[in-house]
């Protein structure tokens, strides 16, 4: 889950709202408006996030886990192959040992052979979770964005900051006690009527041989 996690929060941070890029352009708020913080890097959490956000991830581990788990056997037995590889190679230096050199390479180019095998693997996993990445946070994420802006509206707040896209040290100070709608904004969220966003029916993710 922390692997699903860390990837799609990347594209789901960078289709949200444009907070910060307003405020690296030196927009303000008027004078006496509400301004608020939110966390949008909370909505993935298990216990306090954004059910619908969780539930997505959580689809999209259960799509990919027949990649992770081939992934991951394979490169088991590349780290195998590895050992013995120079096992043979050790015994091949050995003056009258019984294991040839064509031995030696024979074992190389195996292992060769599946590593290219691994790299090609991940490259089609990686570009097949990016698809089903953007089909399945993509309406999502614009849903979350909207109801922000739903949220402001009726809060009265004139705006709001993402502190986990804070990098440029935007926001200087600000009493987070009295500002930081996250909680209050993902119980807003998560009782809103089913059904506000959609997401595209999974597909059969099994790697190709």
């Amino acid at each position: 889950m922390k692997f699903i996690r860390s990837i799609s929060a990347l594209m789901f941070f960078a289709v949200l709202f444009a907070v910060p890029a307003l405020a690296q352009t030196g927009a303000t708020a008027p004078s006496g408006a509400k301004v608020a913080v939110i966390d949008t890097a909370a909505f993935g959490d298990e216990k306090a996030g954004i059910t619908k956000f969780i539930a997505a991830l959580k689809q999209l581990d259960i799509e990919f886990k027949p990649r992770r788990d081939e992934l991951q056997t394979l490169t088991n037995r590349l780290t195998t192959l590895g050992k013995e590889y120079e096992n043979l190679a050790k015994q091949a230096s050995i003056p009258n040992s019984p294991v040839s050199p064509a031995t030696v390479d024979a074992k190389r180019e195996e292992a060769e052979t599946l590593q290219k095998d691994i790299k090609r693997k991940q490259e089609d996993a990686q570009a097949a979770f990016t698809r089903r990445q953007e089909q399945t946070l993509g309406p999502i994420s614009q849903d979350i964005g909207k109801a922000i802006g739903d949220y402001a509206k009726q809060k009265g707040y004139a705006m709001i900051f993402d502190l986990s896209k804070d990098q440029n040290q935007m926001v200087i100070y600000i009493e987070i006690a009295q500002t930081d709608i996250t909680a209050d904004f993902v119980k807003f969220y998560n009782a809103r009527p089913a059904g506000t966003a959609t997401t595209a029916a999974p597909k059969t993710t099994a790697a190709p041989k």
